[in-house]
């Protein structure tokens, strides 16, 4: 490997994994930041749910401008923006000011994440290609263990406002190792962005979702729910109309018309819907009503990235062998029950006795359903569709969590006090009834699996996608053309 060889990976993981774990790792900080800043659990929302919104929506097109612009270009600017804005974040005075820049954070990232994997191919040979793509890879994984610990270390020692000013020497160093390193590419003059799609993708969701945090505070019927509710469903369905029939469409509508394709990401849906639930009121409920720390509520979910990091390249190795249907199906419906047996808590919660059986069982389906259900959509796109059928998959997984947590937010808020956690029953009701919303979702993963799924004749290579949209980047699995065949400009680099 060469030294630009080096530095090159060196960015690539550095850049994707911050991305990445910003996504999560402010959860841990959530209870800090409503202390500091108040709003209470809908403030909380939206801190997490504005940055999802943005990367959600916006990481098709940021896959189609790294095309356009070049991938180097395109990197370096999101990675300088997304420095820029947390710094926003770790100076914000306002929790709307916050909210704000967390915004900006997502688009920022929606540049960065899908030109990732673009850098590395362009640097490395096809010989040499899968054992950088492996180590991007294992090193988005690792940062999903040290992210949420580092996090709730920095709010016990320090201030939530560090997780964020530290991201600004992680950034910088990004951008000039992508610069020092990382050729220049030449503009590609004949494609176009679609920015009518993207904006009306990005209204839609934010409308459908405000109404849905705010719903609380003003009831179904005031005209500050009912305008952005009806308005982004509107906006969405011209966003879907749009791209029926755009020339350059960033969401090909088309892959849906495939079984395995359009039931996979349906099981998406349902199972990353569920799973942000559970991170995200789980980190809440343990430091608002439990009374662990920061760094304690962190610690929490480690064993479920430690089992997932055992068995899911080896059960991806079996759905290999004896196709995906089974393990698309049994996952969830383990993972679910895994979910129910988190009901022992209550305002006096035992890790060992009263979190971590669950967190294991729960653990263990998941490891049985990430590694093929990426694998299985990806499988169904041909060739040359690979990446963008991996980029859809990225971006329904993250719209997921979006909408999941905005949905229970409404269903929980009755049960709150003040709008916010406190250590009382009703918000151990609350956690509870969040709970059961989450272990259905995830169950309804599983049965849309079995009832939707077909084992595909040529194998899914699962095996190579053990991380999943957990990590948010899995390799395509097309099967018949390897990934290290493919040129930097082919269309399936696109987040895959």
């Amino acid at each position: 490997m060469t030294r630009p060889q080096r530095l090159t990976l060196l960015a690539a993981i550095v850049g994707s994994a911050v991305a990445t774990i910003d996504g999560s790792i402010v959860n841990v900080a959530l209870p800090a930041i409503e202390k500091d800043l108040g709003g209470g659990l809908s403030a909380q929302q939206w801190v997490s749910n504005a940055y999802l919104l943005t990367l959600g929506s916006l990481i098709l097109i940021g896959g189609s401008v790294g095309d356009i612009y070049g991938e180097r270009r395109v990197f370096a600017v999101g990675a300088g923006a997304f420095g820029l804005f947390s710094i926003g974040c770790a100076v914000a005075p306002t929790i709307e000011v916050l909210i704000a820049a967390r915004a900006l954070q997502g688009a920022a990232a929606a540049l960065m994440v899908p030109s990732s994997l673009a850098i590395i191919v362009a640097a490395f040979g096809p010989r040499e290609r899968g054992a950088a793509i492996g180590s991007w890879t294992a090193w988005g994984g690792i940062a999903a263990i040290v992210g949420p610990l580092a996090g709730g270390v920095i709010v016990d020692q320090a201030s939530w406002r560090w997780i964020f000013a530290l991201n600004v020497p992680l950034v910088l160093g990004t951008v000039a190792l992508v610069l020092a390193a990382v050729p220049r590419a030449a503009r590609v003059t004949h494609r176009r962005v679609d920015y009518l799609g993207a904006a009306l993708c990005a209204v839609g969701l934010a409308g459908i979702v405000y109404a849905l945090i705010e719903q609380p505070h003003y009831g179904w019927s005031s005209p500050v729910i009912v305008v952005p509710l009806v308005g982004g469903i509107l906006a969405f369905a011209s966003f879907l109309t749009y791209e029926r029939r755009a020339a350059a469409p960033m969401l090909r509508l088309e892959l849906f018309s495939r079984r395995n394709f359009a039931v996979g990401n349906a099981e998406t849906l349902a199972m990353y819907a569920g799973l942000s639930i559970l991170f995200f009121f789980l980190t809440i409920f343990l430091q608002q009503v439990a009374g662990y720390s920061a760094l304690e509520s962190g610690l929490t979910i480690v064993p479920v990235t430690l089992v997932m990091f055992a068995l899911s390249r080896r059960f991806g190795r079996l759905a290999d062998r004896f196709g995906p249907r089974f393990f698309m199906s049994a996952g969830p419906l383990i993972a679910s029950v895994g979910i129910l047996l988190l009901l022992r808590s209550g305002l006096h919660t035992d890790y060992v006795t009263d979190l971590l059986p669950g967190l294991l069982v729960f653990a263990l389906g998941l490891s049985l359903t990430v590694a093929p259900l990426v694998a299985t959509v990806l499988a169904d796109a041909d060739e040359t569709d690979a990446g963008i059928a991996s980029a859809i998959n990225n971006a329904i997984a993250r719209v997921a969590g979006l909408v999941g947590v905005s949905v229970v937010g409404v269903l929980v808020a009755s049960e709150l006090v003040g709008d916010t956690f406190a250590a009382n029953t009703e918000s151990v009701r609350a956690f509870h009834l969040s709970l059961i919303v989450c272990a259905v979702l995830v169950a309804a993963g599983g049965v849309v699996g079995a009832i939707g799924i077909t084992n595909p004749r040529g194998g899914v290579e699962a095996e190579t996608c053990a991380g999943g949209q957990l990590v948010g980047a899995p390799r395509p699995a097309t099967g018949s053309l390897p990934l290290a065949t493919k040129t930097v400009s082919d269309p399936v680099l696109r987040e895959a």
